[in-house]
């Protein structure tokens, strides 16, 4: 897990910190956890990252640190790995299985079967999901193999450049095929787990919609999110009179599913360390079909 960049004339008079930080945004917390293992090389040496590199000198980043993954047991599990290179893995989870461990689900989570994968390849990192999806949702999960792609990840979120869609079947015919959500939503009151439509409290959010395909009496529809809440596409679905197939909190139960009808199908980002686009793709699963 080395990162290598080659002193620039832009990097002219600046320190190595900054360009860490600059440059490569690495973060002041991660920066400081790197420099005191001594990860940041200069020409292949330790160096102090206070001084002022030279025109293509090489900085060498190693992130490859063991950690300790202690707090996440591993259990085998058939992973479907959509992606895998040596700093993320992608991958396409069944629905019932919820991504982190709890009480409940303490040791057949998706990050159980990742720390497990961990072991089998020799990485002892921790187990990182950059992007989350319910317990009855399918679909693309990405898990960062070090804390510095998960910060990178998370940046892309913030700007935008991490784009996720879903496919979902709601129920009834929308009058318009295509359109905007846009309603801000909040935890509701009474509840730790459902939320609500909030026109006073609540945080921005919007999904785009178009319907794919229409059935006597559902609709499959592609969502992309605008942003990230919590339960969006469920909440604003629900709320324009089309709540998904099987879904008991937002909606009711439906003979056709026994889960909320929603597949995370595509996740397109920028790779964090070549910066090429990605696009990642997962079928729709058997009791979406």
């Amino acid at each position: 897990m080395l990162l290598t960049y080659i002193i620039n004339k832009k990097d002219v008079d600046k320190s190595i910190n900054s360009i860490l930080t600059n440059n490569l945004d690495i973060s002041s917390r991660l920066l400081n956890k790197l420099i005191n293992n001594k990860k940041v090389l200069l020409n292949k040496k330790i160096c102090d990252t206070r001084n002022i590199p030279h025109l293509n000198d090489i900085l060498t980043i190693d992130f490859s640190t063991v950690e300790d993954n202690s707090n996440v047991v591993p259990s085998k599990m058939d992973l479907d790995i959509v992606y895998e290179d040596e700093w993320f893995l992608i991958i396409n989870k069944p629905a019932g299985i919820p991504i982190h461990p709890s009480r409940s689900h303490f040791e057949n989570s998706l990050s159980n079967g990742v720390r497990f994968y961990f072991d089998t390849i020799g990485l002892q990192k921790k187990t990182r999901p950059v992007n989350r999806l319910d317990l009855d949702t399918s679909g693309l999960v990405i898990f960062a193999k070090c804390e510095y792609i998960q910060e990178c990840f998370i940046r892309q979120m913030s700007s935008n450049l991490f784009q996720k869609e879903y496919l979902c079947l709601v129920n009834g015919s929308l009058m318009s095929k295509t359109g905007t959500i846009d309603l801000p939503i909040s935890r509701k009151s009474d509840s730790i787990i459902e939320r609500c439509v909030d026109l006073k409290n609540g945080q921005p959010s919007i999904t785009y919609y178009k319907v794919i395909k229409e059935f006597p009496s559902y609709s499959l529809v592609k969502c992309k999110l605008g942003t990230g809440r919590t339960h969006q596409i469920r909440v604003h679905m629900a709320n324009i009179g089309h709540p998904l197939l099987g879904d008991t909190l937002y909606g009711t139960r439906s003979t056709f599913i026994d889960r909320q009808a929603l597949h995370s199908y595509k996740i397109k980002c920028i790779h964090p360390i070549s910066k090429k686009p990605l696009t990642f793709e997962a079928s729709l699963p058997s009791d979406l079909l």
